[in-house]
């Protein structure tokens, strides 16, 4: 008779110990849930730094090349995000069938083809077309990757580690900011052409990447989430909803709504602020690119620093806190200031600036559970995206009307307000643990 199975336990790294019941020592090696985390962070680098947030820094001689209005240029972003929502709409079933590293190495192939083909735009239906299709690529990749990120990591460094993951916009930002300026100095009037193909390069290489070091489960590698040891038992999240629509009383329902505000404000401060600073505040392209290179530097420290104060404060104060910086920018952006108040604007946003889909992945994940993340992120940032397809459109419209976009950053203000208010109604069940 065979003897009997012990159970499996893990080490405090997570990785599962043999069936045959010695404890092996702990092993040195890096968590693998590190690698997807670094893979992430180089996936958000090319499906939203490079795929939407290098926009702002060609929109001005894109409008100048091919004559665009304040309008059209509104009309090309919300192309972008009408995209962005129709992935998502699909992306849940999409990786389910595909499995999270294939549907991402596809969407940024198609992120990478998209943006080639702009290269050769001729005018602003080609260009509202193809950016559409960069839109369709950035959400089918930007979710599943939010959804490994769930299942690699334990509630209680689910905040750092999301916030890790999205730094990839601030160094994209970073890049474009520098890269950008320089090609067109290279190349003239027609430098935004081949802007569109340098990126375009680097974002297929990306895909590859992400291809060869994703994996879809712990599991795989055989291990357990990333600081599943270190949690008390009696910490376990609650077992997850029959379905995350109806949990907690609206609790997703209300991340949705917050989540759709952030997406219409940002939209209108990223899409915009480059080309305010040059039409409206007379900057060249250079000198913008510098201040857009801020928010990218300082960025950086916004994922990380402020998943992790949710963490630990609870994701409702971290939401309240992050809206409150940026409506301080959006305010300080649309007002007629001197030049180191445009300093203080582009500071506070780049700080908090990708703070929000950090605490909200990390949020989700509490609330649902993580074999429910996927969709239930998936979910809010049908929000997400409708908010972003109206920011832009509207800011635009509204700029054309005004003649500046000084009352489009004053609106964006306002709707931070709103998501404070909104925040303060979230129940501590959305705090880890």
């Amino acid at each position: 008779m065979a003897p009997p199975v012990r159970p499996e336990r893990s080490e405090p790294g997570g990785r599962a110990e043999s069936n045959g019941g010695e404890r092996r020592a702990a092993s040195p090696r890096l968590h693998y849930g590190w690698v997807v985390v670094g893979t992430g962070t180089l996936s958000i680098f090319a499906c939203l730094g490079f795929g939407r947030f290098a926009l702002g820094m060609l929109l001005p001689s894109m409008a100048s090349s091919l004559s665009l209005s304040y309008s059209q240029l509104g009309w090309i972003g919300t192309g972008n995000f009408v995209g962005y929502l129709a992935a998502v709409l699909v992306c849940g079933a999409l990786a389910a069938r595909l499995g999270p590293r294939l549907l991402i190495f596809a969407a940024l192939l198609l992120v990478a083809a998209s943006m080639w083909l702009m290269s050769s735009a001729g005018g602003f239906a080609s260009l509202l077309l193809l950016y559409a299709a960069t839109g369709v690529g950035s959400g089918a990749a930007n979710v599943p990757v939010q959804g490994l990120v769930a299942r690699w990591f334990d509630a209680s460094v689910r905040g750092r580690a999301a916030g890790f993951v999205s730094i990839g916009s601030g160094f994209a930002i970073i890049v474009s900011g520098r890269l950008i300026p320089f090609i067109n100095r290279r190349e003239g009037s027609g430098g935004w052409r081949t802007s569109w193909m340098v990126l375009s390069l680097a974002v297929a290489a990306i895909a590859v990447l992400a291809l060869l070091l994703f994996r879809n489960r712990p599991e795989e590698k055989g291990l357990r989430p990333y600081g599943s040891d270190a949690r008390p038992a009696a910490a376990a999240p609650a077992a997850a909803p029959a379905h995350p629509r109806f949990h907690a009383r609206g609790a997703v329902w209300l991340l949705g709504f917050i989540y759709a505000i952030f997406g219409y404000t940002y939209a209108i401060y990223v899409t915009f602020i480059v080309t305010a600073l040059v039409r409206e505040r007379g900057l060249t392209e250079s000198a913008a690119g510098t201040f857009w290179s801020t928010v990218g530097l300082l960025s950086l420290l916004s994922g990380p620093v402020f998943g992790g104060l949710s963490d630990r404060l609870g994701r409702r104060a971290g939401l309240m806190l992050v809206f409150s910086f940026q409506l301080v920018a959006y305010v300080l952006a649309g007002a007629h200031l001197p030049g180191a108040f445009l300093w203080l604007s582009v500071g506070l946003f780049g700080l908090v600036a990708w703070s929000v889909p950090t605490i909200m992945v990390a949020a989700v994940a509490d609330l649902v559970g993580v074999d429910r993340a996927l969709p239930a992120f998936g979910f809010i940032t049908f929000f997400f995206g409708v908010g972003q397809i109206a920011g832009p459109a509207v800011a635009g419209v509204l700029a054309e009307r005004t003649g500046t976009f000084s009352s489009s950053f004053f609106m964006a203000a306002a709707f931070a307000g709103a998501a404070i208010a909104a925040s303060a109604f979230l129940k501590r069940a959305s705090a880890p643990g």
